[in-house]
């Protein structure tokens, strides 16, 4: 759903803009109550997910592919302030970087990309959570699900505000939020199943699982019981250097292999925008070198575009997180 260049007039543009920069400088200082030195790291690897992800556009419907947006398993995973900051930096290395997503429109799509679908996906969440008594990939699912169809919801009111070609906006909505569900789909699974994994491996690491899952207690040689933590595993500090290494292999090969497999059909926003008659509004992107288009445009490889772009994410968003880390967080 990458909004590129020409879509929207220079004051929606400018508007957003100032949305987005300012959701960001608070979410900069909400993320202090999120992130600590040992879960710092941890928002760096989601953000490199992330990215890789995105990169692998699925079919949905004849013509039409969609991909992770992201924002719910942001959230849920290491919270929505730390959530809204890896979509920022992802959308900004994918419009800077590889022309994915228009650079005046960077504001329009951290708006409707990242901080849309990280609060709807985390209110979606809590509130499921609360009904199903704590059924974290269940609420994952749905939040994931909801996110998708509320995000081009959002595009298609900025669009009929200040988009450059008139629209019936009833006609643009149905068609975006139709598609957009059948992307929703593809989302949730992708958001239950990863969060699902990581709950399984280290519960400890899903800021949205703290509180809702059981004590570990621990079981001394004499028969003595120890119930550590109030509701939340502990885990040794040693031991996330391996799971951090697993997940930059997995991101690595999703980027670098997977990606060389991902659907060439236009995605839900540029199905529809050819369709109803938009898609040519969009100007040329102002990047052109190598990388841009994953690489298309200087004859590299995707999966070594894919790569190039996992390192850049990890190492912004990692920086971002450790230096917006509250430095007296109490440890998880």
């Amino acid at each position: 759903m990458h909004v590129p260049d020409g879509f929207f007039n220079a004051a929606t543009s400018v508007s957003a803009g100032v949305v987005a920069a300012a959701g960001v400088t608070v979410c900069l200082r909400g993320a202090r109550r999120e992130l600590d030195d040992r879960t710092a790291p941890m928002a760096g690897l989601v953000a490199a997910f992330i990215f890789a992800v995105q990169m692998l556009n699925f079919p949905v419907a004849a013509g039409t592919s969609g991909h992770l947006l992201g924002g719910a398993l942001a959230a849920i995973l290491v919270g929505p302030y730390t959530g809204v900051l890896c979509m920022a930096v992802v959308l900004l290395v994918q419009g800077v970087f590889f022309a994915d997503g228009g650079l005046t429109a960077l504001g329009i799509n951290i708006t409707i990309m990242g901080i849309v679908t990280v609060l709807v996906g985390w209110g979606v969440f809590r509130l499921v959570t609360g009904l199903t008594r704590g059924r974290v990939t269940v609420a994952a699912f749905l939040a994931a699900l909801v996110s998708v169809p509320a995000s081009a919801l959002a595009f298609t009111l900025l669009f009929w505000i200040g988009g450059t070609a008139p629209i019936e906006v009833g006609a643009v909505a149905a068609a975006m939020g139709g598609v957009h569900v059948l992307i929703g789909i593809g989302e949730a699974v992708i958001t239950a199943v990863t969060v699902g994994a990581v709950l399984a491996v280290r519960p400890d690491l899903v800021y949205g699982a703290r509180g809702l899952t059981k004590p570990l207690v621990l079981r001394g040689a004499e028969g003595t019981t120890t119930t550590v933590g109030g509701q939340e595993p502990a885990a040794a500090p040693g031991r996330l250097k391996p799971f951090l290494l697993g997940g930059v292999g997995l991101t690595l090969v999703l980027a670098g292999v997977v990606s060389f497999f991902a659907s060439s059909s236009p995605d839900g926003l540029e199905a529809v925008a050819e369709n109803k008659g938009f898609l040519g509004q969009a100007t040329d992107h102002l990047v052109t070198w190598g990388l841009a288009d994953y690489g298309e445009v200087g004859g590299i490889p995707v999966g070594v575009a894919g790569i190039v772009g996992v390192g850049l994410v990890l190492l912004i968003a990692g920086a971002v997180a450790y230096a917006a880390r509250g430095r007296d967080a109490a440890k998880v």
